[in-house]
């Protein structure tokens, strides 16, 4: 596990990993293994229940936020999986991220740059639908307007609400309920394997979005906390001396 954090947060490639982790096929053969049955996925949840219980709230949200990013890909990515982002002048990947009002991750998904919001955006939708019921209103930006509102209250039961900026604002300002998920997103891109998109798959991609996420949680819940890194152990017999 440290290992696969270690290529989340400096983005060098598995083969560069130094020699005081594990042999980096064995590396990448937990990370392909955790993904594939899902290990990945039940320790991402346990801890965003943790996360919300010891900021006071309950473990499973009732509302949440979606948006999406453009970003670049690598040579190395299959020209099938990217796209061209038209209105973000990026060619790549995007990236659909559902998140709780603490900027949480629920859902994720990754197309190519091409797909637009109000189609991109119906997968994760659905995927939170699933797996928290208890979510009854999502926030969106102006991106995410038109019939993908009605889709999400026909098809899902759920209030997709757009907020929509002053028409009098110039220049950037935090807009209200969505501040929460571009901070997510800021957060991501903090880590450098995910400042460009590497992975040969999307799948792959949202795997290690959840791995980012991980780490960012685990440092929440130990914050504050004594250090327990070990110091120098004592030599032998040193006790009776």
């Amino acid at each position: 596990m440290d290992a696969i954090f270690y290529v989340v947060r400096t983005g060098c490639a598995w083969r560069q990993l130094p020699n005081d982790f594990a042999p980096w096929p064995t590396v990448y053969w937990y990370f392909t293994w955790w993904h594939d049955d899902g290990t990945v996925e039940r320790i991402h949840d346990a801890l965003r229940g943790r996360v919300r219980e010891a900021d006071g709230r309950e473990a499973e949200p009732s509302a949440g936020l979606i948006d999406s990013q453009s970003v670049r890909t690598a040579d190395t990515v299959p020209a099938t999986t990217r796209g061209f982002d038209a209105g973000k002048k990026v060619k790549g990947r995007k990236r659909f991220i559902v998140t709780d009002t603490l900027g949480l991750l629920l859902a994720v998904h990754v197309v190519a740059a091409n797909v637009q919001d109000r189609d991109g955006a119906r997968r994760p939708l659905l995927w939170t639908r699933l797996d928290h019921p208890g979510v009854r209103k999502v926030w969106a930006d102006q991106g995410f307007a038109g019939r993908l509102v009605e889709w999400t209250a026909q098809i899902l039961g759920r209030d997709l609400e757009i907020v929509r900026k002053d028409p009098d604002q110039r220049g950037f300002q935090v807009q209200p309920k969505r501040w929460a998920v571009e901070r997510t997103f800021s957060w991501l891109i903090a880590h450098r394997r995910l400042a460009r998109d590497y992975e040969t798959s999307p799948a792959r991609s949202e795997t290690m979005i959840r791995w980012a996420m991980i780490g960012i949680m685990v440092r929440r819940l130990t914050r504050g906390r004594p250090a327990t890194r070990p110091g120098p152990r004592p030599l032998v017999g040193s006790a009776s001396r």
